[in-house]
């Protein structure tokens, strides 16, 4: 099965392609304030340079967040539109879902919200147990996604959980595209406090 995978929702931009378990290509580069225009060119060119045609891709796939809220929404806009134009499914998950794919045990996926709130989720095994919320940060094992990006690719973990999630029969659970933001964009908060005053 070839997957395409993206993640816009954090400062670096990733797309990744697997062929069933093997990477055929991954790229990193950084995204802020220009996802975009880079995401798209950048999928061009990764099909191009391995001579991969886009309607032979099996199942695309996108983070939901949380992160940059116009990040989010590019990455499941472009992504749904292509899944669209080839007739292939597109299978979603946390931002922090990716992220934690893979990982043995107990672990948190943090990463910073601004205003010195923390986003916070719990895996047991790669299975969601707290869904991505505000919260302090948690005991035990941490990943936090700074960190991560600086060494490890987040649509490559995105791709691989996606192929998990068709393999096991789950892939209708994961057709979503609504962005998770966790809370309000800084003008909606304004607005809401206008309207509440």
């Amino acid at each position: 099965m070839l997957v395409l995978a993206a993640d816009t929702s954090l400062p670096i931009l990733s797309v990744a392609l697997i062929d069933d378990e093997h990477l055929v290509a991954a790229v990193a580069m950084e995204g802020r304030g220009s996802r975009n225009e880079k995401l798209l060119p950048a999928i061009d060119w990764m099909l191009a340079e391995n001579g991969v045609d886009r309607a032979s891709l099996d199942l695309l796939a996108v983070t939901r967040g949380p992160g940059s809220f116009t990040g989010v929404r590019i990455g499941l806009a472009t992504m749904q539109g292509l899944a669209m134009a080839l007739t292939r499914p597109v299978c979603t998950m946390s931002t922090h879902e990716a992220v934690a794919y893979g990982e043995p045990g107990i672990v948190s996926v943090i990463d910073d919200a601004g205003r010195g709130e923390l986003y916070v989720s719990s895996f047991d095994d790669g299975r969601e147990t707290a869904a991505p919320h505000l919260g302090p940060r948690p005991d035990g094992r941490v990943i936090e996604l700074a960190q991560f990006m600086q060494h490890d690719n987040v649509a490559l973990r995105c791709a691989r959980r996606a192929l998990a999630i068709e393999r096991s029969g789950e892939g209708a659970q994961h057709r979503d595209v609504t962005p998770i933001y966790v809370r309000l964009a800084e003008a909606e908060a304004k607005l809401q406090q206008k309207q509440n005053a």
